[in-house]
């Protein structure tokens, strides 16, 4: 393409809208449809520069006007609680049941990880003085120890708050680093597990596993699930960045971020409930059976509106990303 002759022969086209744009208010039937014909034209021109020969100043300042015409034709558009009862009836649970063949692996894979490794320090002294030495084993694992006063050493709600910070950084981590290959999320999955086998084989050699087990299930339960679904889909991202499929790598990786932004949001939302129990159940009074059965239905819940509703989203044709009406990537087909 000859950028100079291509701006030569649409420069007026482009000039025009501009003008109409400056007038939007006050503009006549016929001066509407011709809006919209030069902003399809602007758009496809943008598009063909693109692809064809980037100019990075040519290039801004088609898109600067070609949403400028975009915002007119299609006018802007508010947030409602419409789109949030969609967001968490419909796109989130779709996009995490979407994910499934991804995170229920990662979820069951690293279970394994963190059994195997907690039986490994438990069953290997040296390992566990390689940790820390002798009197700290037993200030971390005696009754009142270290891992016991961990969840009442705070106010329960500071202590909720942080809890609920550390976890949705890990997860948002997790979704955005997948496209590096999904390296990154395999070592920040690999730390979470290797503290979970850590506290599992020190608290097992200490005869006292039942006791880190009713610290740990309440909150950890669903806790986890959120990390493993951010870690699969992570996962999933990264190899959509190998192998995207019948789409374009552009488009593949546009629709899939998207969905995992949104998936961002939702699992903040889960991560609070799991951050909630954390600091208010956990260290509270309650018998363990008690604690561990609020955790299991807090998970079964879980469980079950990711896959009654987002299964019912996905066969309803649901994918979690936006609504066709508010992608900003379709070009239009020129008048």
């Amino acid at each position: 393409m000859d950028l100079d002759v291509f701006v030569s022969a649409h420069r007026a086209e482009w000039d025009r809208l501009d003008a109409l744009l400056r007038r939007r208010r006050r503009l006549t039937g016929g001066e509407a449809d011709e809006l919209v014909a030069l902003y399809q034209r602007a758009a496809t021109h943008l598009s063909l520069i693109q692809s064809s020969a980037p100019d990075p100043q040519l290039t801004g300042r088609l898109s600067h006007l070609v949403a400028r015409a975009r915002s007119t034709v299609t006018g802007t558009r508010k947030a409602s609680w419409r789109d949030v009862t969609r967001f968490l009836l419909e796109s989130f649970p779709a996009a995490v049941y979407r994910a499934r063949h991804w995170w229920v692996p990662t979820a069951l894979l690293s279970t394994v990880v963190a059994a195997l490794l907690g039986w490994w320090i438990a069953a290997h002294p040296e390992v566990q003085a390689a940790i820390a030495a002798p009197d700290e084993l037993r200030r971390m694992t005696r009754p009142g120890g270290e891992y016991e006063t961990y969840y009442s050493s705070h106010p329960a709600t500071a202590f909720a708050a942080q809890v609920w910070t550390n976890n949705a950084q890990a997860a948002a981590m997790c979704l955005v680093l997948g496209v590096f290959l999904g390296l990154p999320v395999l070592w920040i999955l690999f730390e979470n597990m290797l503290n979970l086998g850590v506290g599992i084989g020190l608290m097992s050699s200490a005869g006292r596993l039942d006791t880190f087990l009713g610290l740990i299930l309440p909150h950890g339960l669903l806790e986890l699930t959120a990390v493993f679904v951010a870690a699969g889909t992570g996962l999933r991202l990264g190899w959509t960045l190998i192998d995207p499929g019948p789409r374009s790598r552009r488009t593949a990786l546009a629709e899939e971020g998207r969905a995992a932004v949104g998936m961002a949001i939702g699992l903040a939302l889960v991560l609070f409930v799991s951050g909630a129990i954390e600091g208010f159940v956990t260290p509270s009074g309650l018998p363990t059976w008690a604690r561990i059965a609020i955790g299991i239905v807090a998970e079964l819940a879980f469980l079950t509106y990711v896959y009654v509703l987002g299964g019912r989203a996905v066969r309803a044709g649901d994918t979690g990303d936006l609504a066709a009406a508010e992608r900003s990537a379709a070009v239009p087909t020129a008048a």
